[in-house]
């Protein structure tokens, strides 16, 4: 006879309680919670997959954490893909439903982590279909949370449906809130075995690359040094190996992260800056290949190394040299810096 973990057996009395519509659920649930805190891996590993099939039949708000419970066990090997379905979809409904109700509020949104959701909101929305507008809009944060754990995992990015529709959500509820959900965003716009064509404009040569999981340009920036500062390429001071480290693995703390600097400029082949606040998707496709033109670095500018996502791989691979041939012709084509 086969022995249920203690996380086990307390999924096991939440699913009982949710396929009968207990009212022993919400205790049921509880103990989850309380498994999960102690579990190890291999026990949530096995609960992952069981806890996002029940996504679909819990009721909102209670919904939101359950997701979190999933990215959790994502988080300590649960199979992502297994997991993410439920959570995506859970996601779309969640922004869908969050964007209806800054619609329907107007101005000065309300922020959820200070105002309670009560009887003088659902009031002010006028009740039915409004109320679960205003649960989407008070549960973004976890939803984000349980989303970002899912799609810090390269197979969840390459088979992820209807992204168009979640970056243009969430910029929705972003520009209505001055920026909120960036790390939601900023996951959405990952690139995955991504070409780039890189032209270094002082010496006039140009490199191929190939990028997957990089979260921001602070972290392109600085693999981008490590990848073409050195002995036949470009002149320079590389990125220490500890910064490299940083942004490859993420395996060190906050005390632990060292500073960088800068090597160049990254400039759009239109002349405009790429900032390193943004992210790579922001480096322009010119015949269906990004392209990126290096300056020299207009003034000093460091930061902490490191990955925007801390569980999320990422990696940048030199693949080869353009030929001077190649360079001059790409270079011929692409502006001056505008700033």
């Amino acid at each position: 006879m086969i022995v249920p973990t203690p996380l086990g057996a307390a999924i096991d009395a939440f699913e009982a309680a949710v396929r009968e519509r207990s009212q022993s659920a919400e205790e049921a649930f509880r103990r989850v919670g309380e498994a999960l805190s102690g579990a190890g891996a291999e026990e949530s590993a096995a609960a992952g997959p069981r806890l996002a099939a029940l996504i679909p039949d819990v009721p909102p708000g209670p919904v939101a954490h359950l997701a979190v419970f999933v990215g959790a066990c994502v988080e300590r090997g649960a199979d992502p893909v297994a997991c993410a379905g439920p959570v995506m979809e859970g996601l779309r409904q969640t922004l869908r439903g969050a964007v209806d109700f800054a619609g329907r509020w107007g101005d000065d949104l309300p922020d959820p982590q200070s105002v309670d959701l009560d009887d003088a909101v659902v009031e002010r929305l006028g009740g039915g279909e409004a109320i679960g507008a205003a649960l989407a809009w008070w549960t973004l944060e976890p939803w984000e949370m349980a989303a970002v754990a899912m799609l810090s995992h390269g197979s969840v990015r390459r088979t992820l449906t209807g992204r168009d529709e979640l970056v243009a959500l969430a910029n929705r509820i972003a520009e209505a809130t001055d920026g909120e959900l960036k790390c939601l965003r900023y996951s959405l716009l990952v690139l995955d075995d991504e070409p780039l064509v890189v032209l270094h404009r002082p010496s006039g040569t140009g490199y191929r690359l190939r990028m997957s999981g990089i979260g921001d340009n602070f972290q392109l920036h600085t693999l981008l040094a490590h990848a073409l500062i050195g002995p036949g390429r470009l002149a320079g001071e590389p990125p220490s190996p500890q910064a490299v480290a940083a942004c490859l693995t993420g395996d060190m703390s906050e005390d632990e992260r060292v500073n960088t600097v800068g090597a160049f400029n990254l400039v759009s082949p239109d002349g405009e800056w790429i900032w390193n606040e943004g992210t790579p998707s922001d480096i322009p496709l010119v015949d269906g290949v990004r392209l990126l033109v290096l300056d020299p670095p207009p003034y000093q500018r460091g930061w902490p190394a490191g990955r925007f996502f801390p569980n999320m791989a990422a990696e940048l691979t030199l693949e080869g040299a353009l030929s001077a041939e190649e360079s001059r012709t790409l270079l011929a084509g692409v502006s001056a810096p505008s700033r």
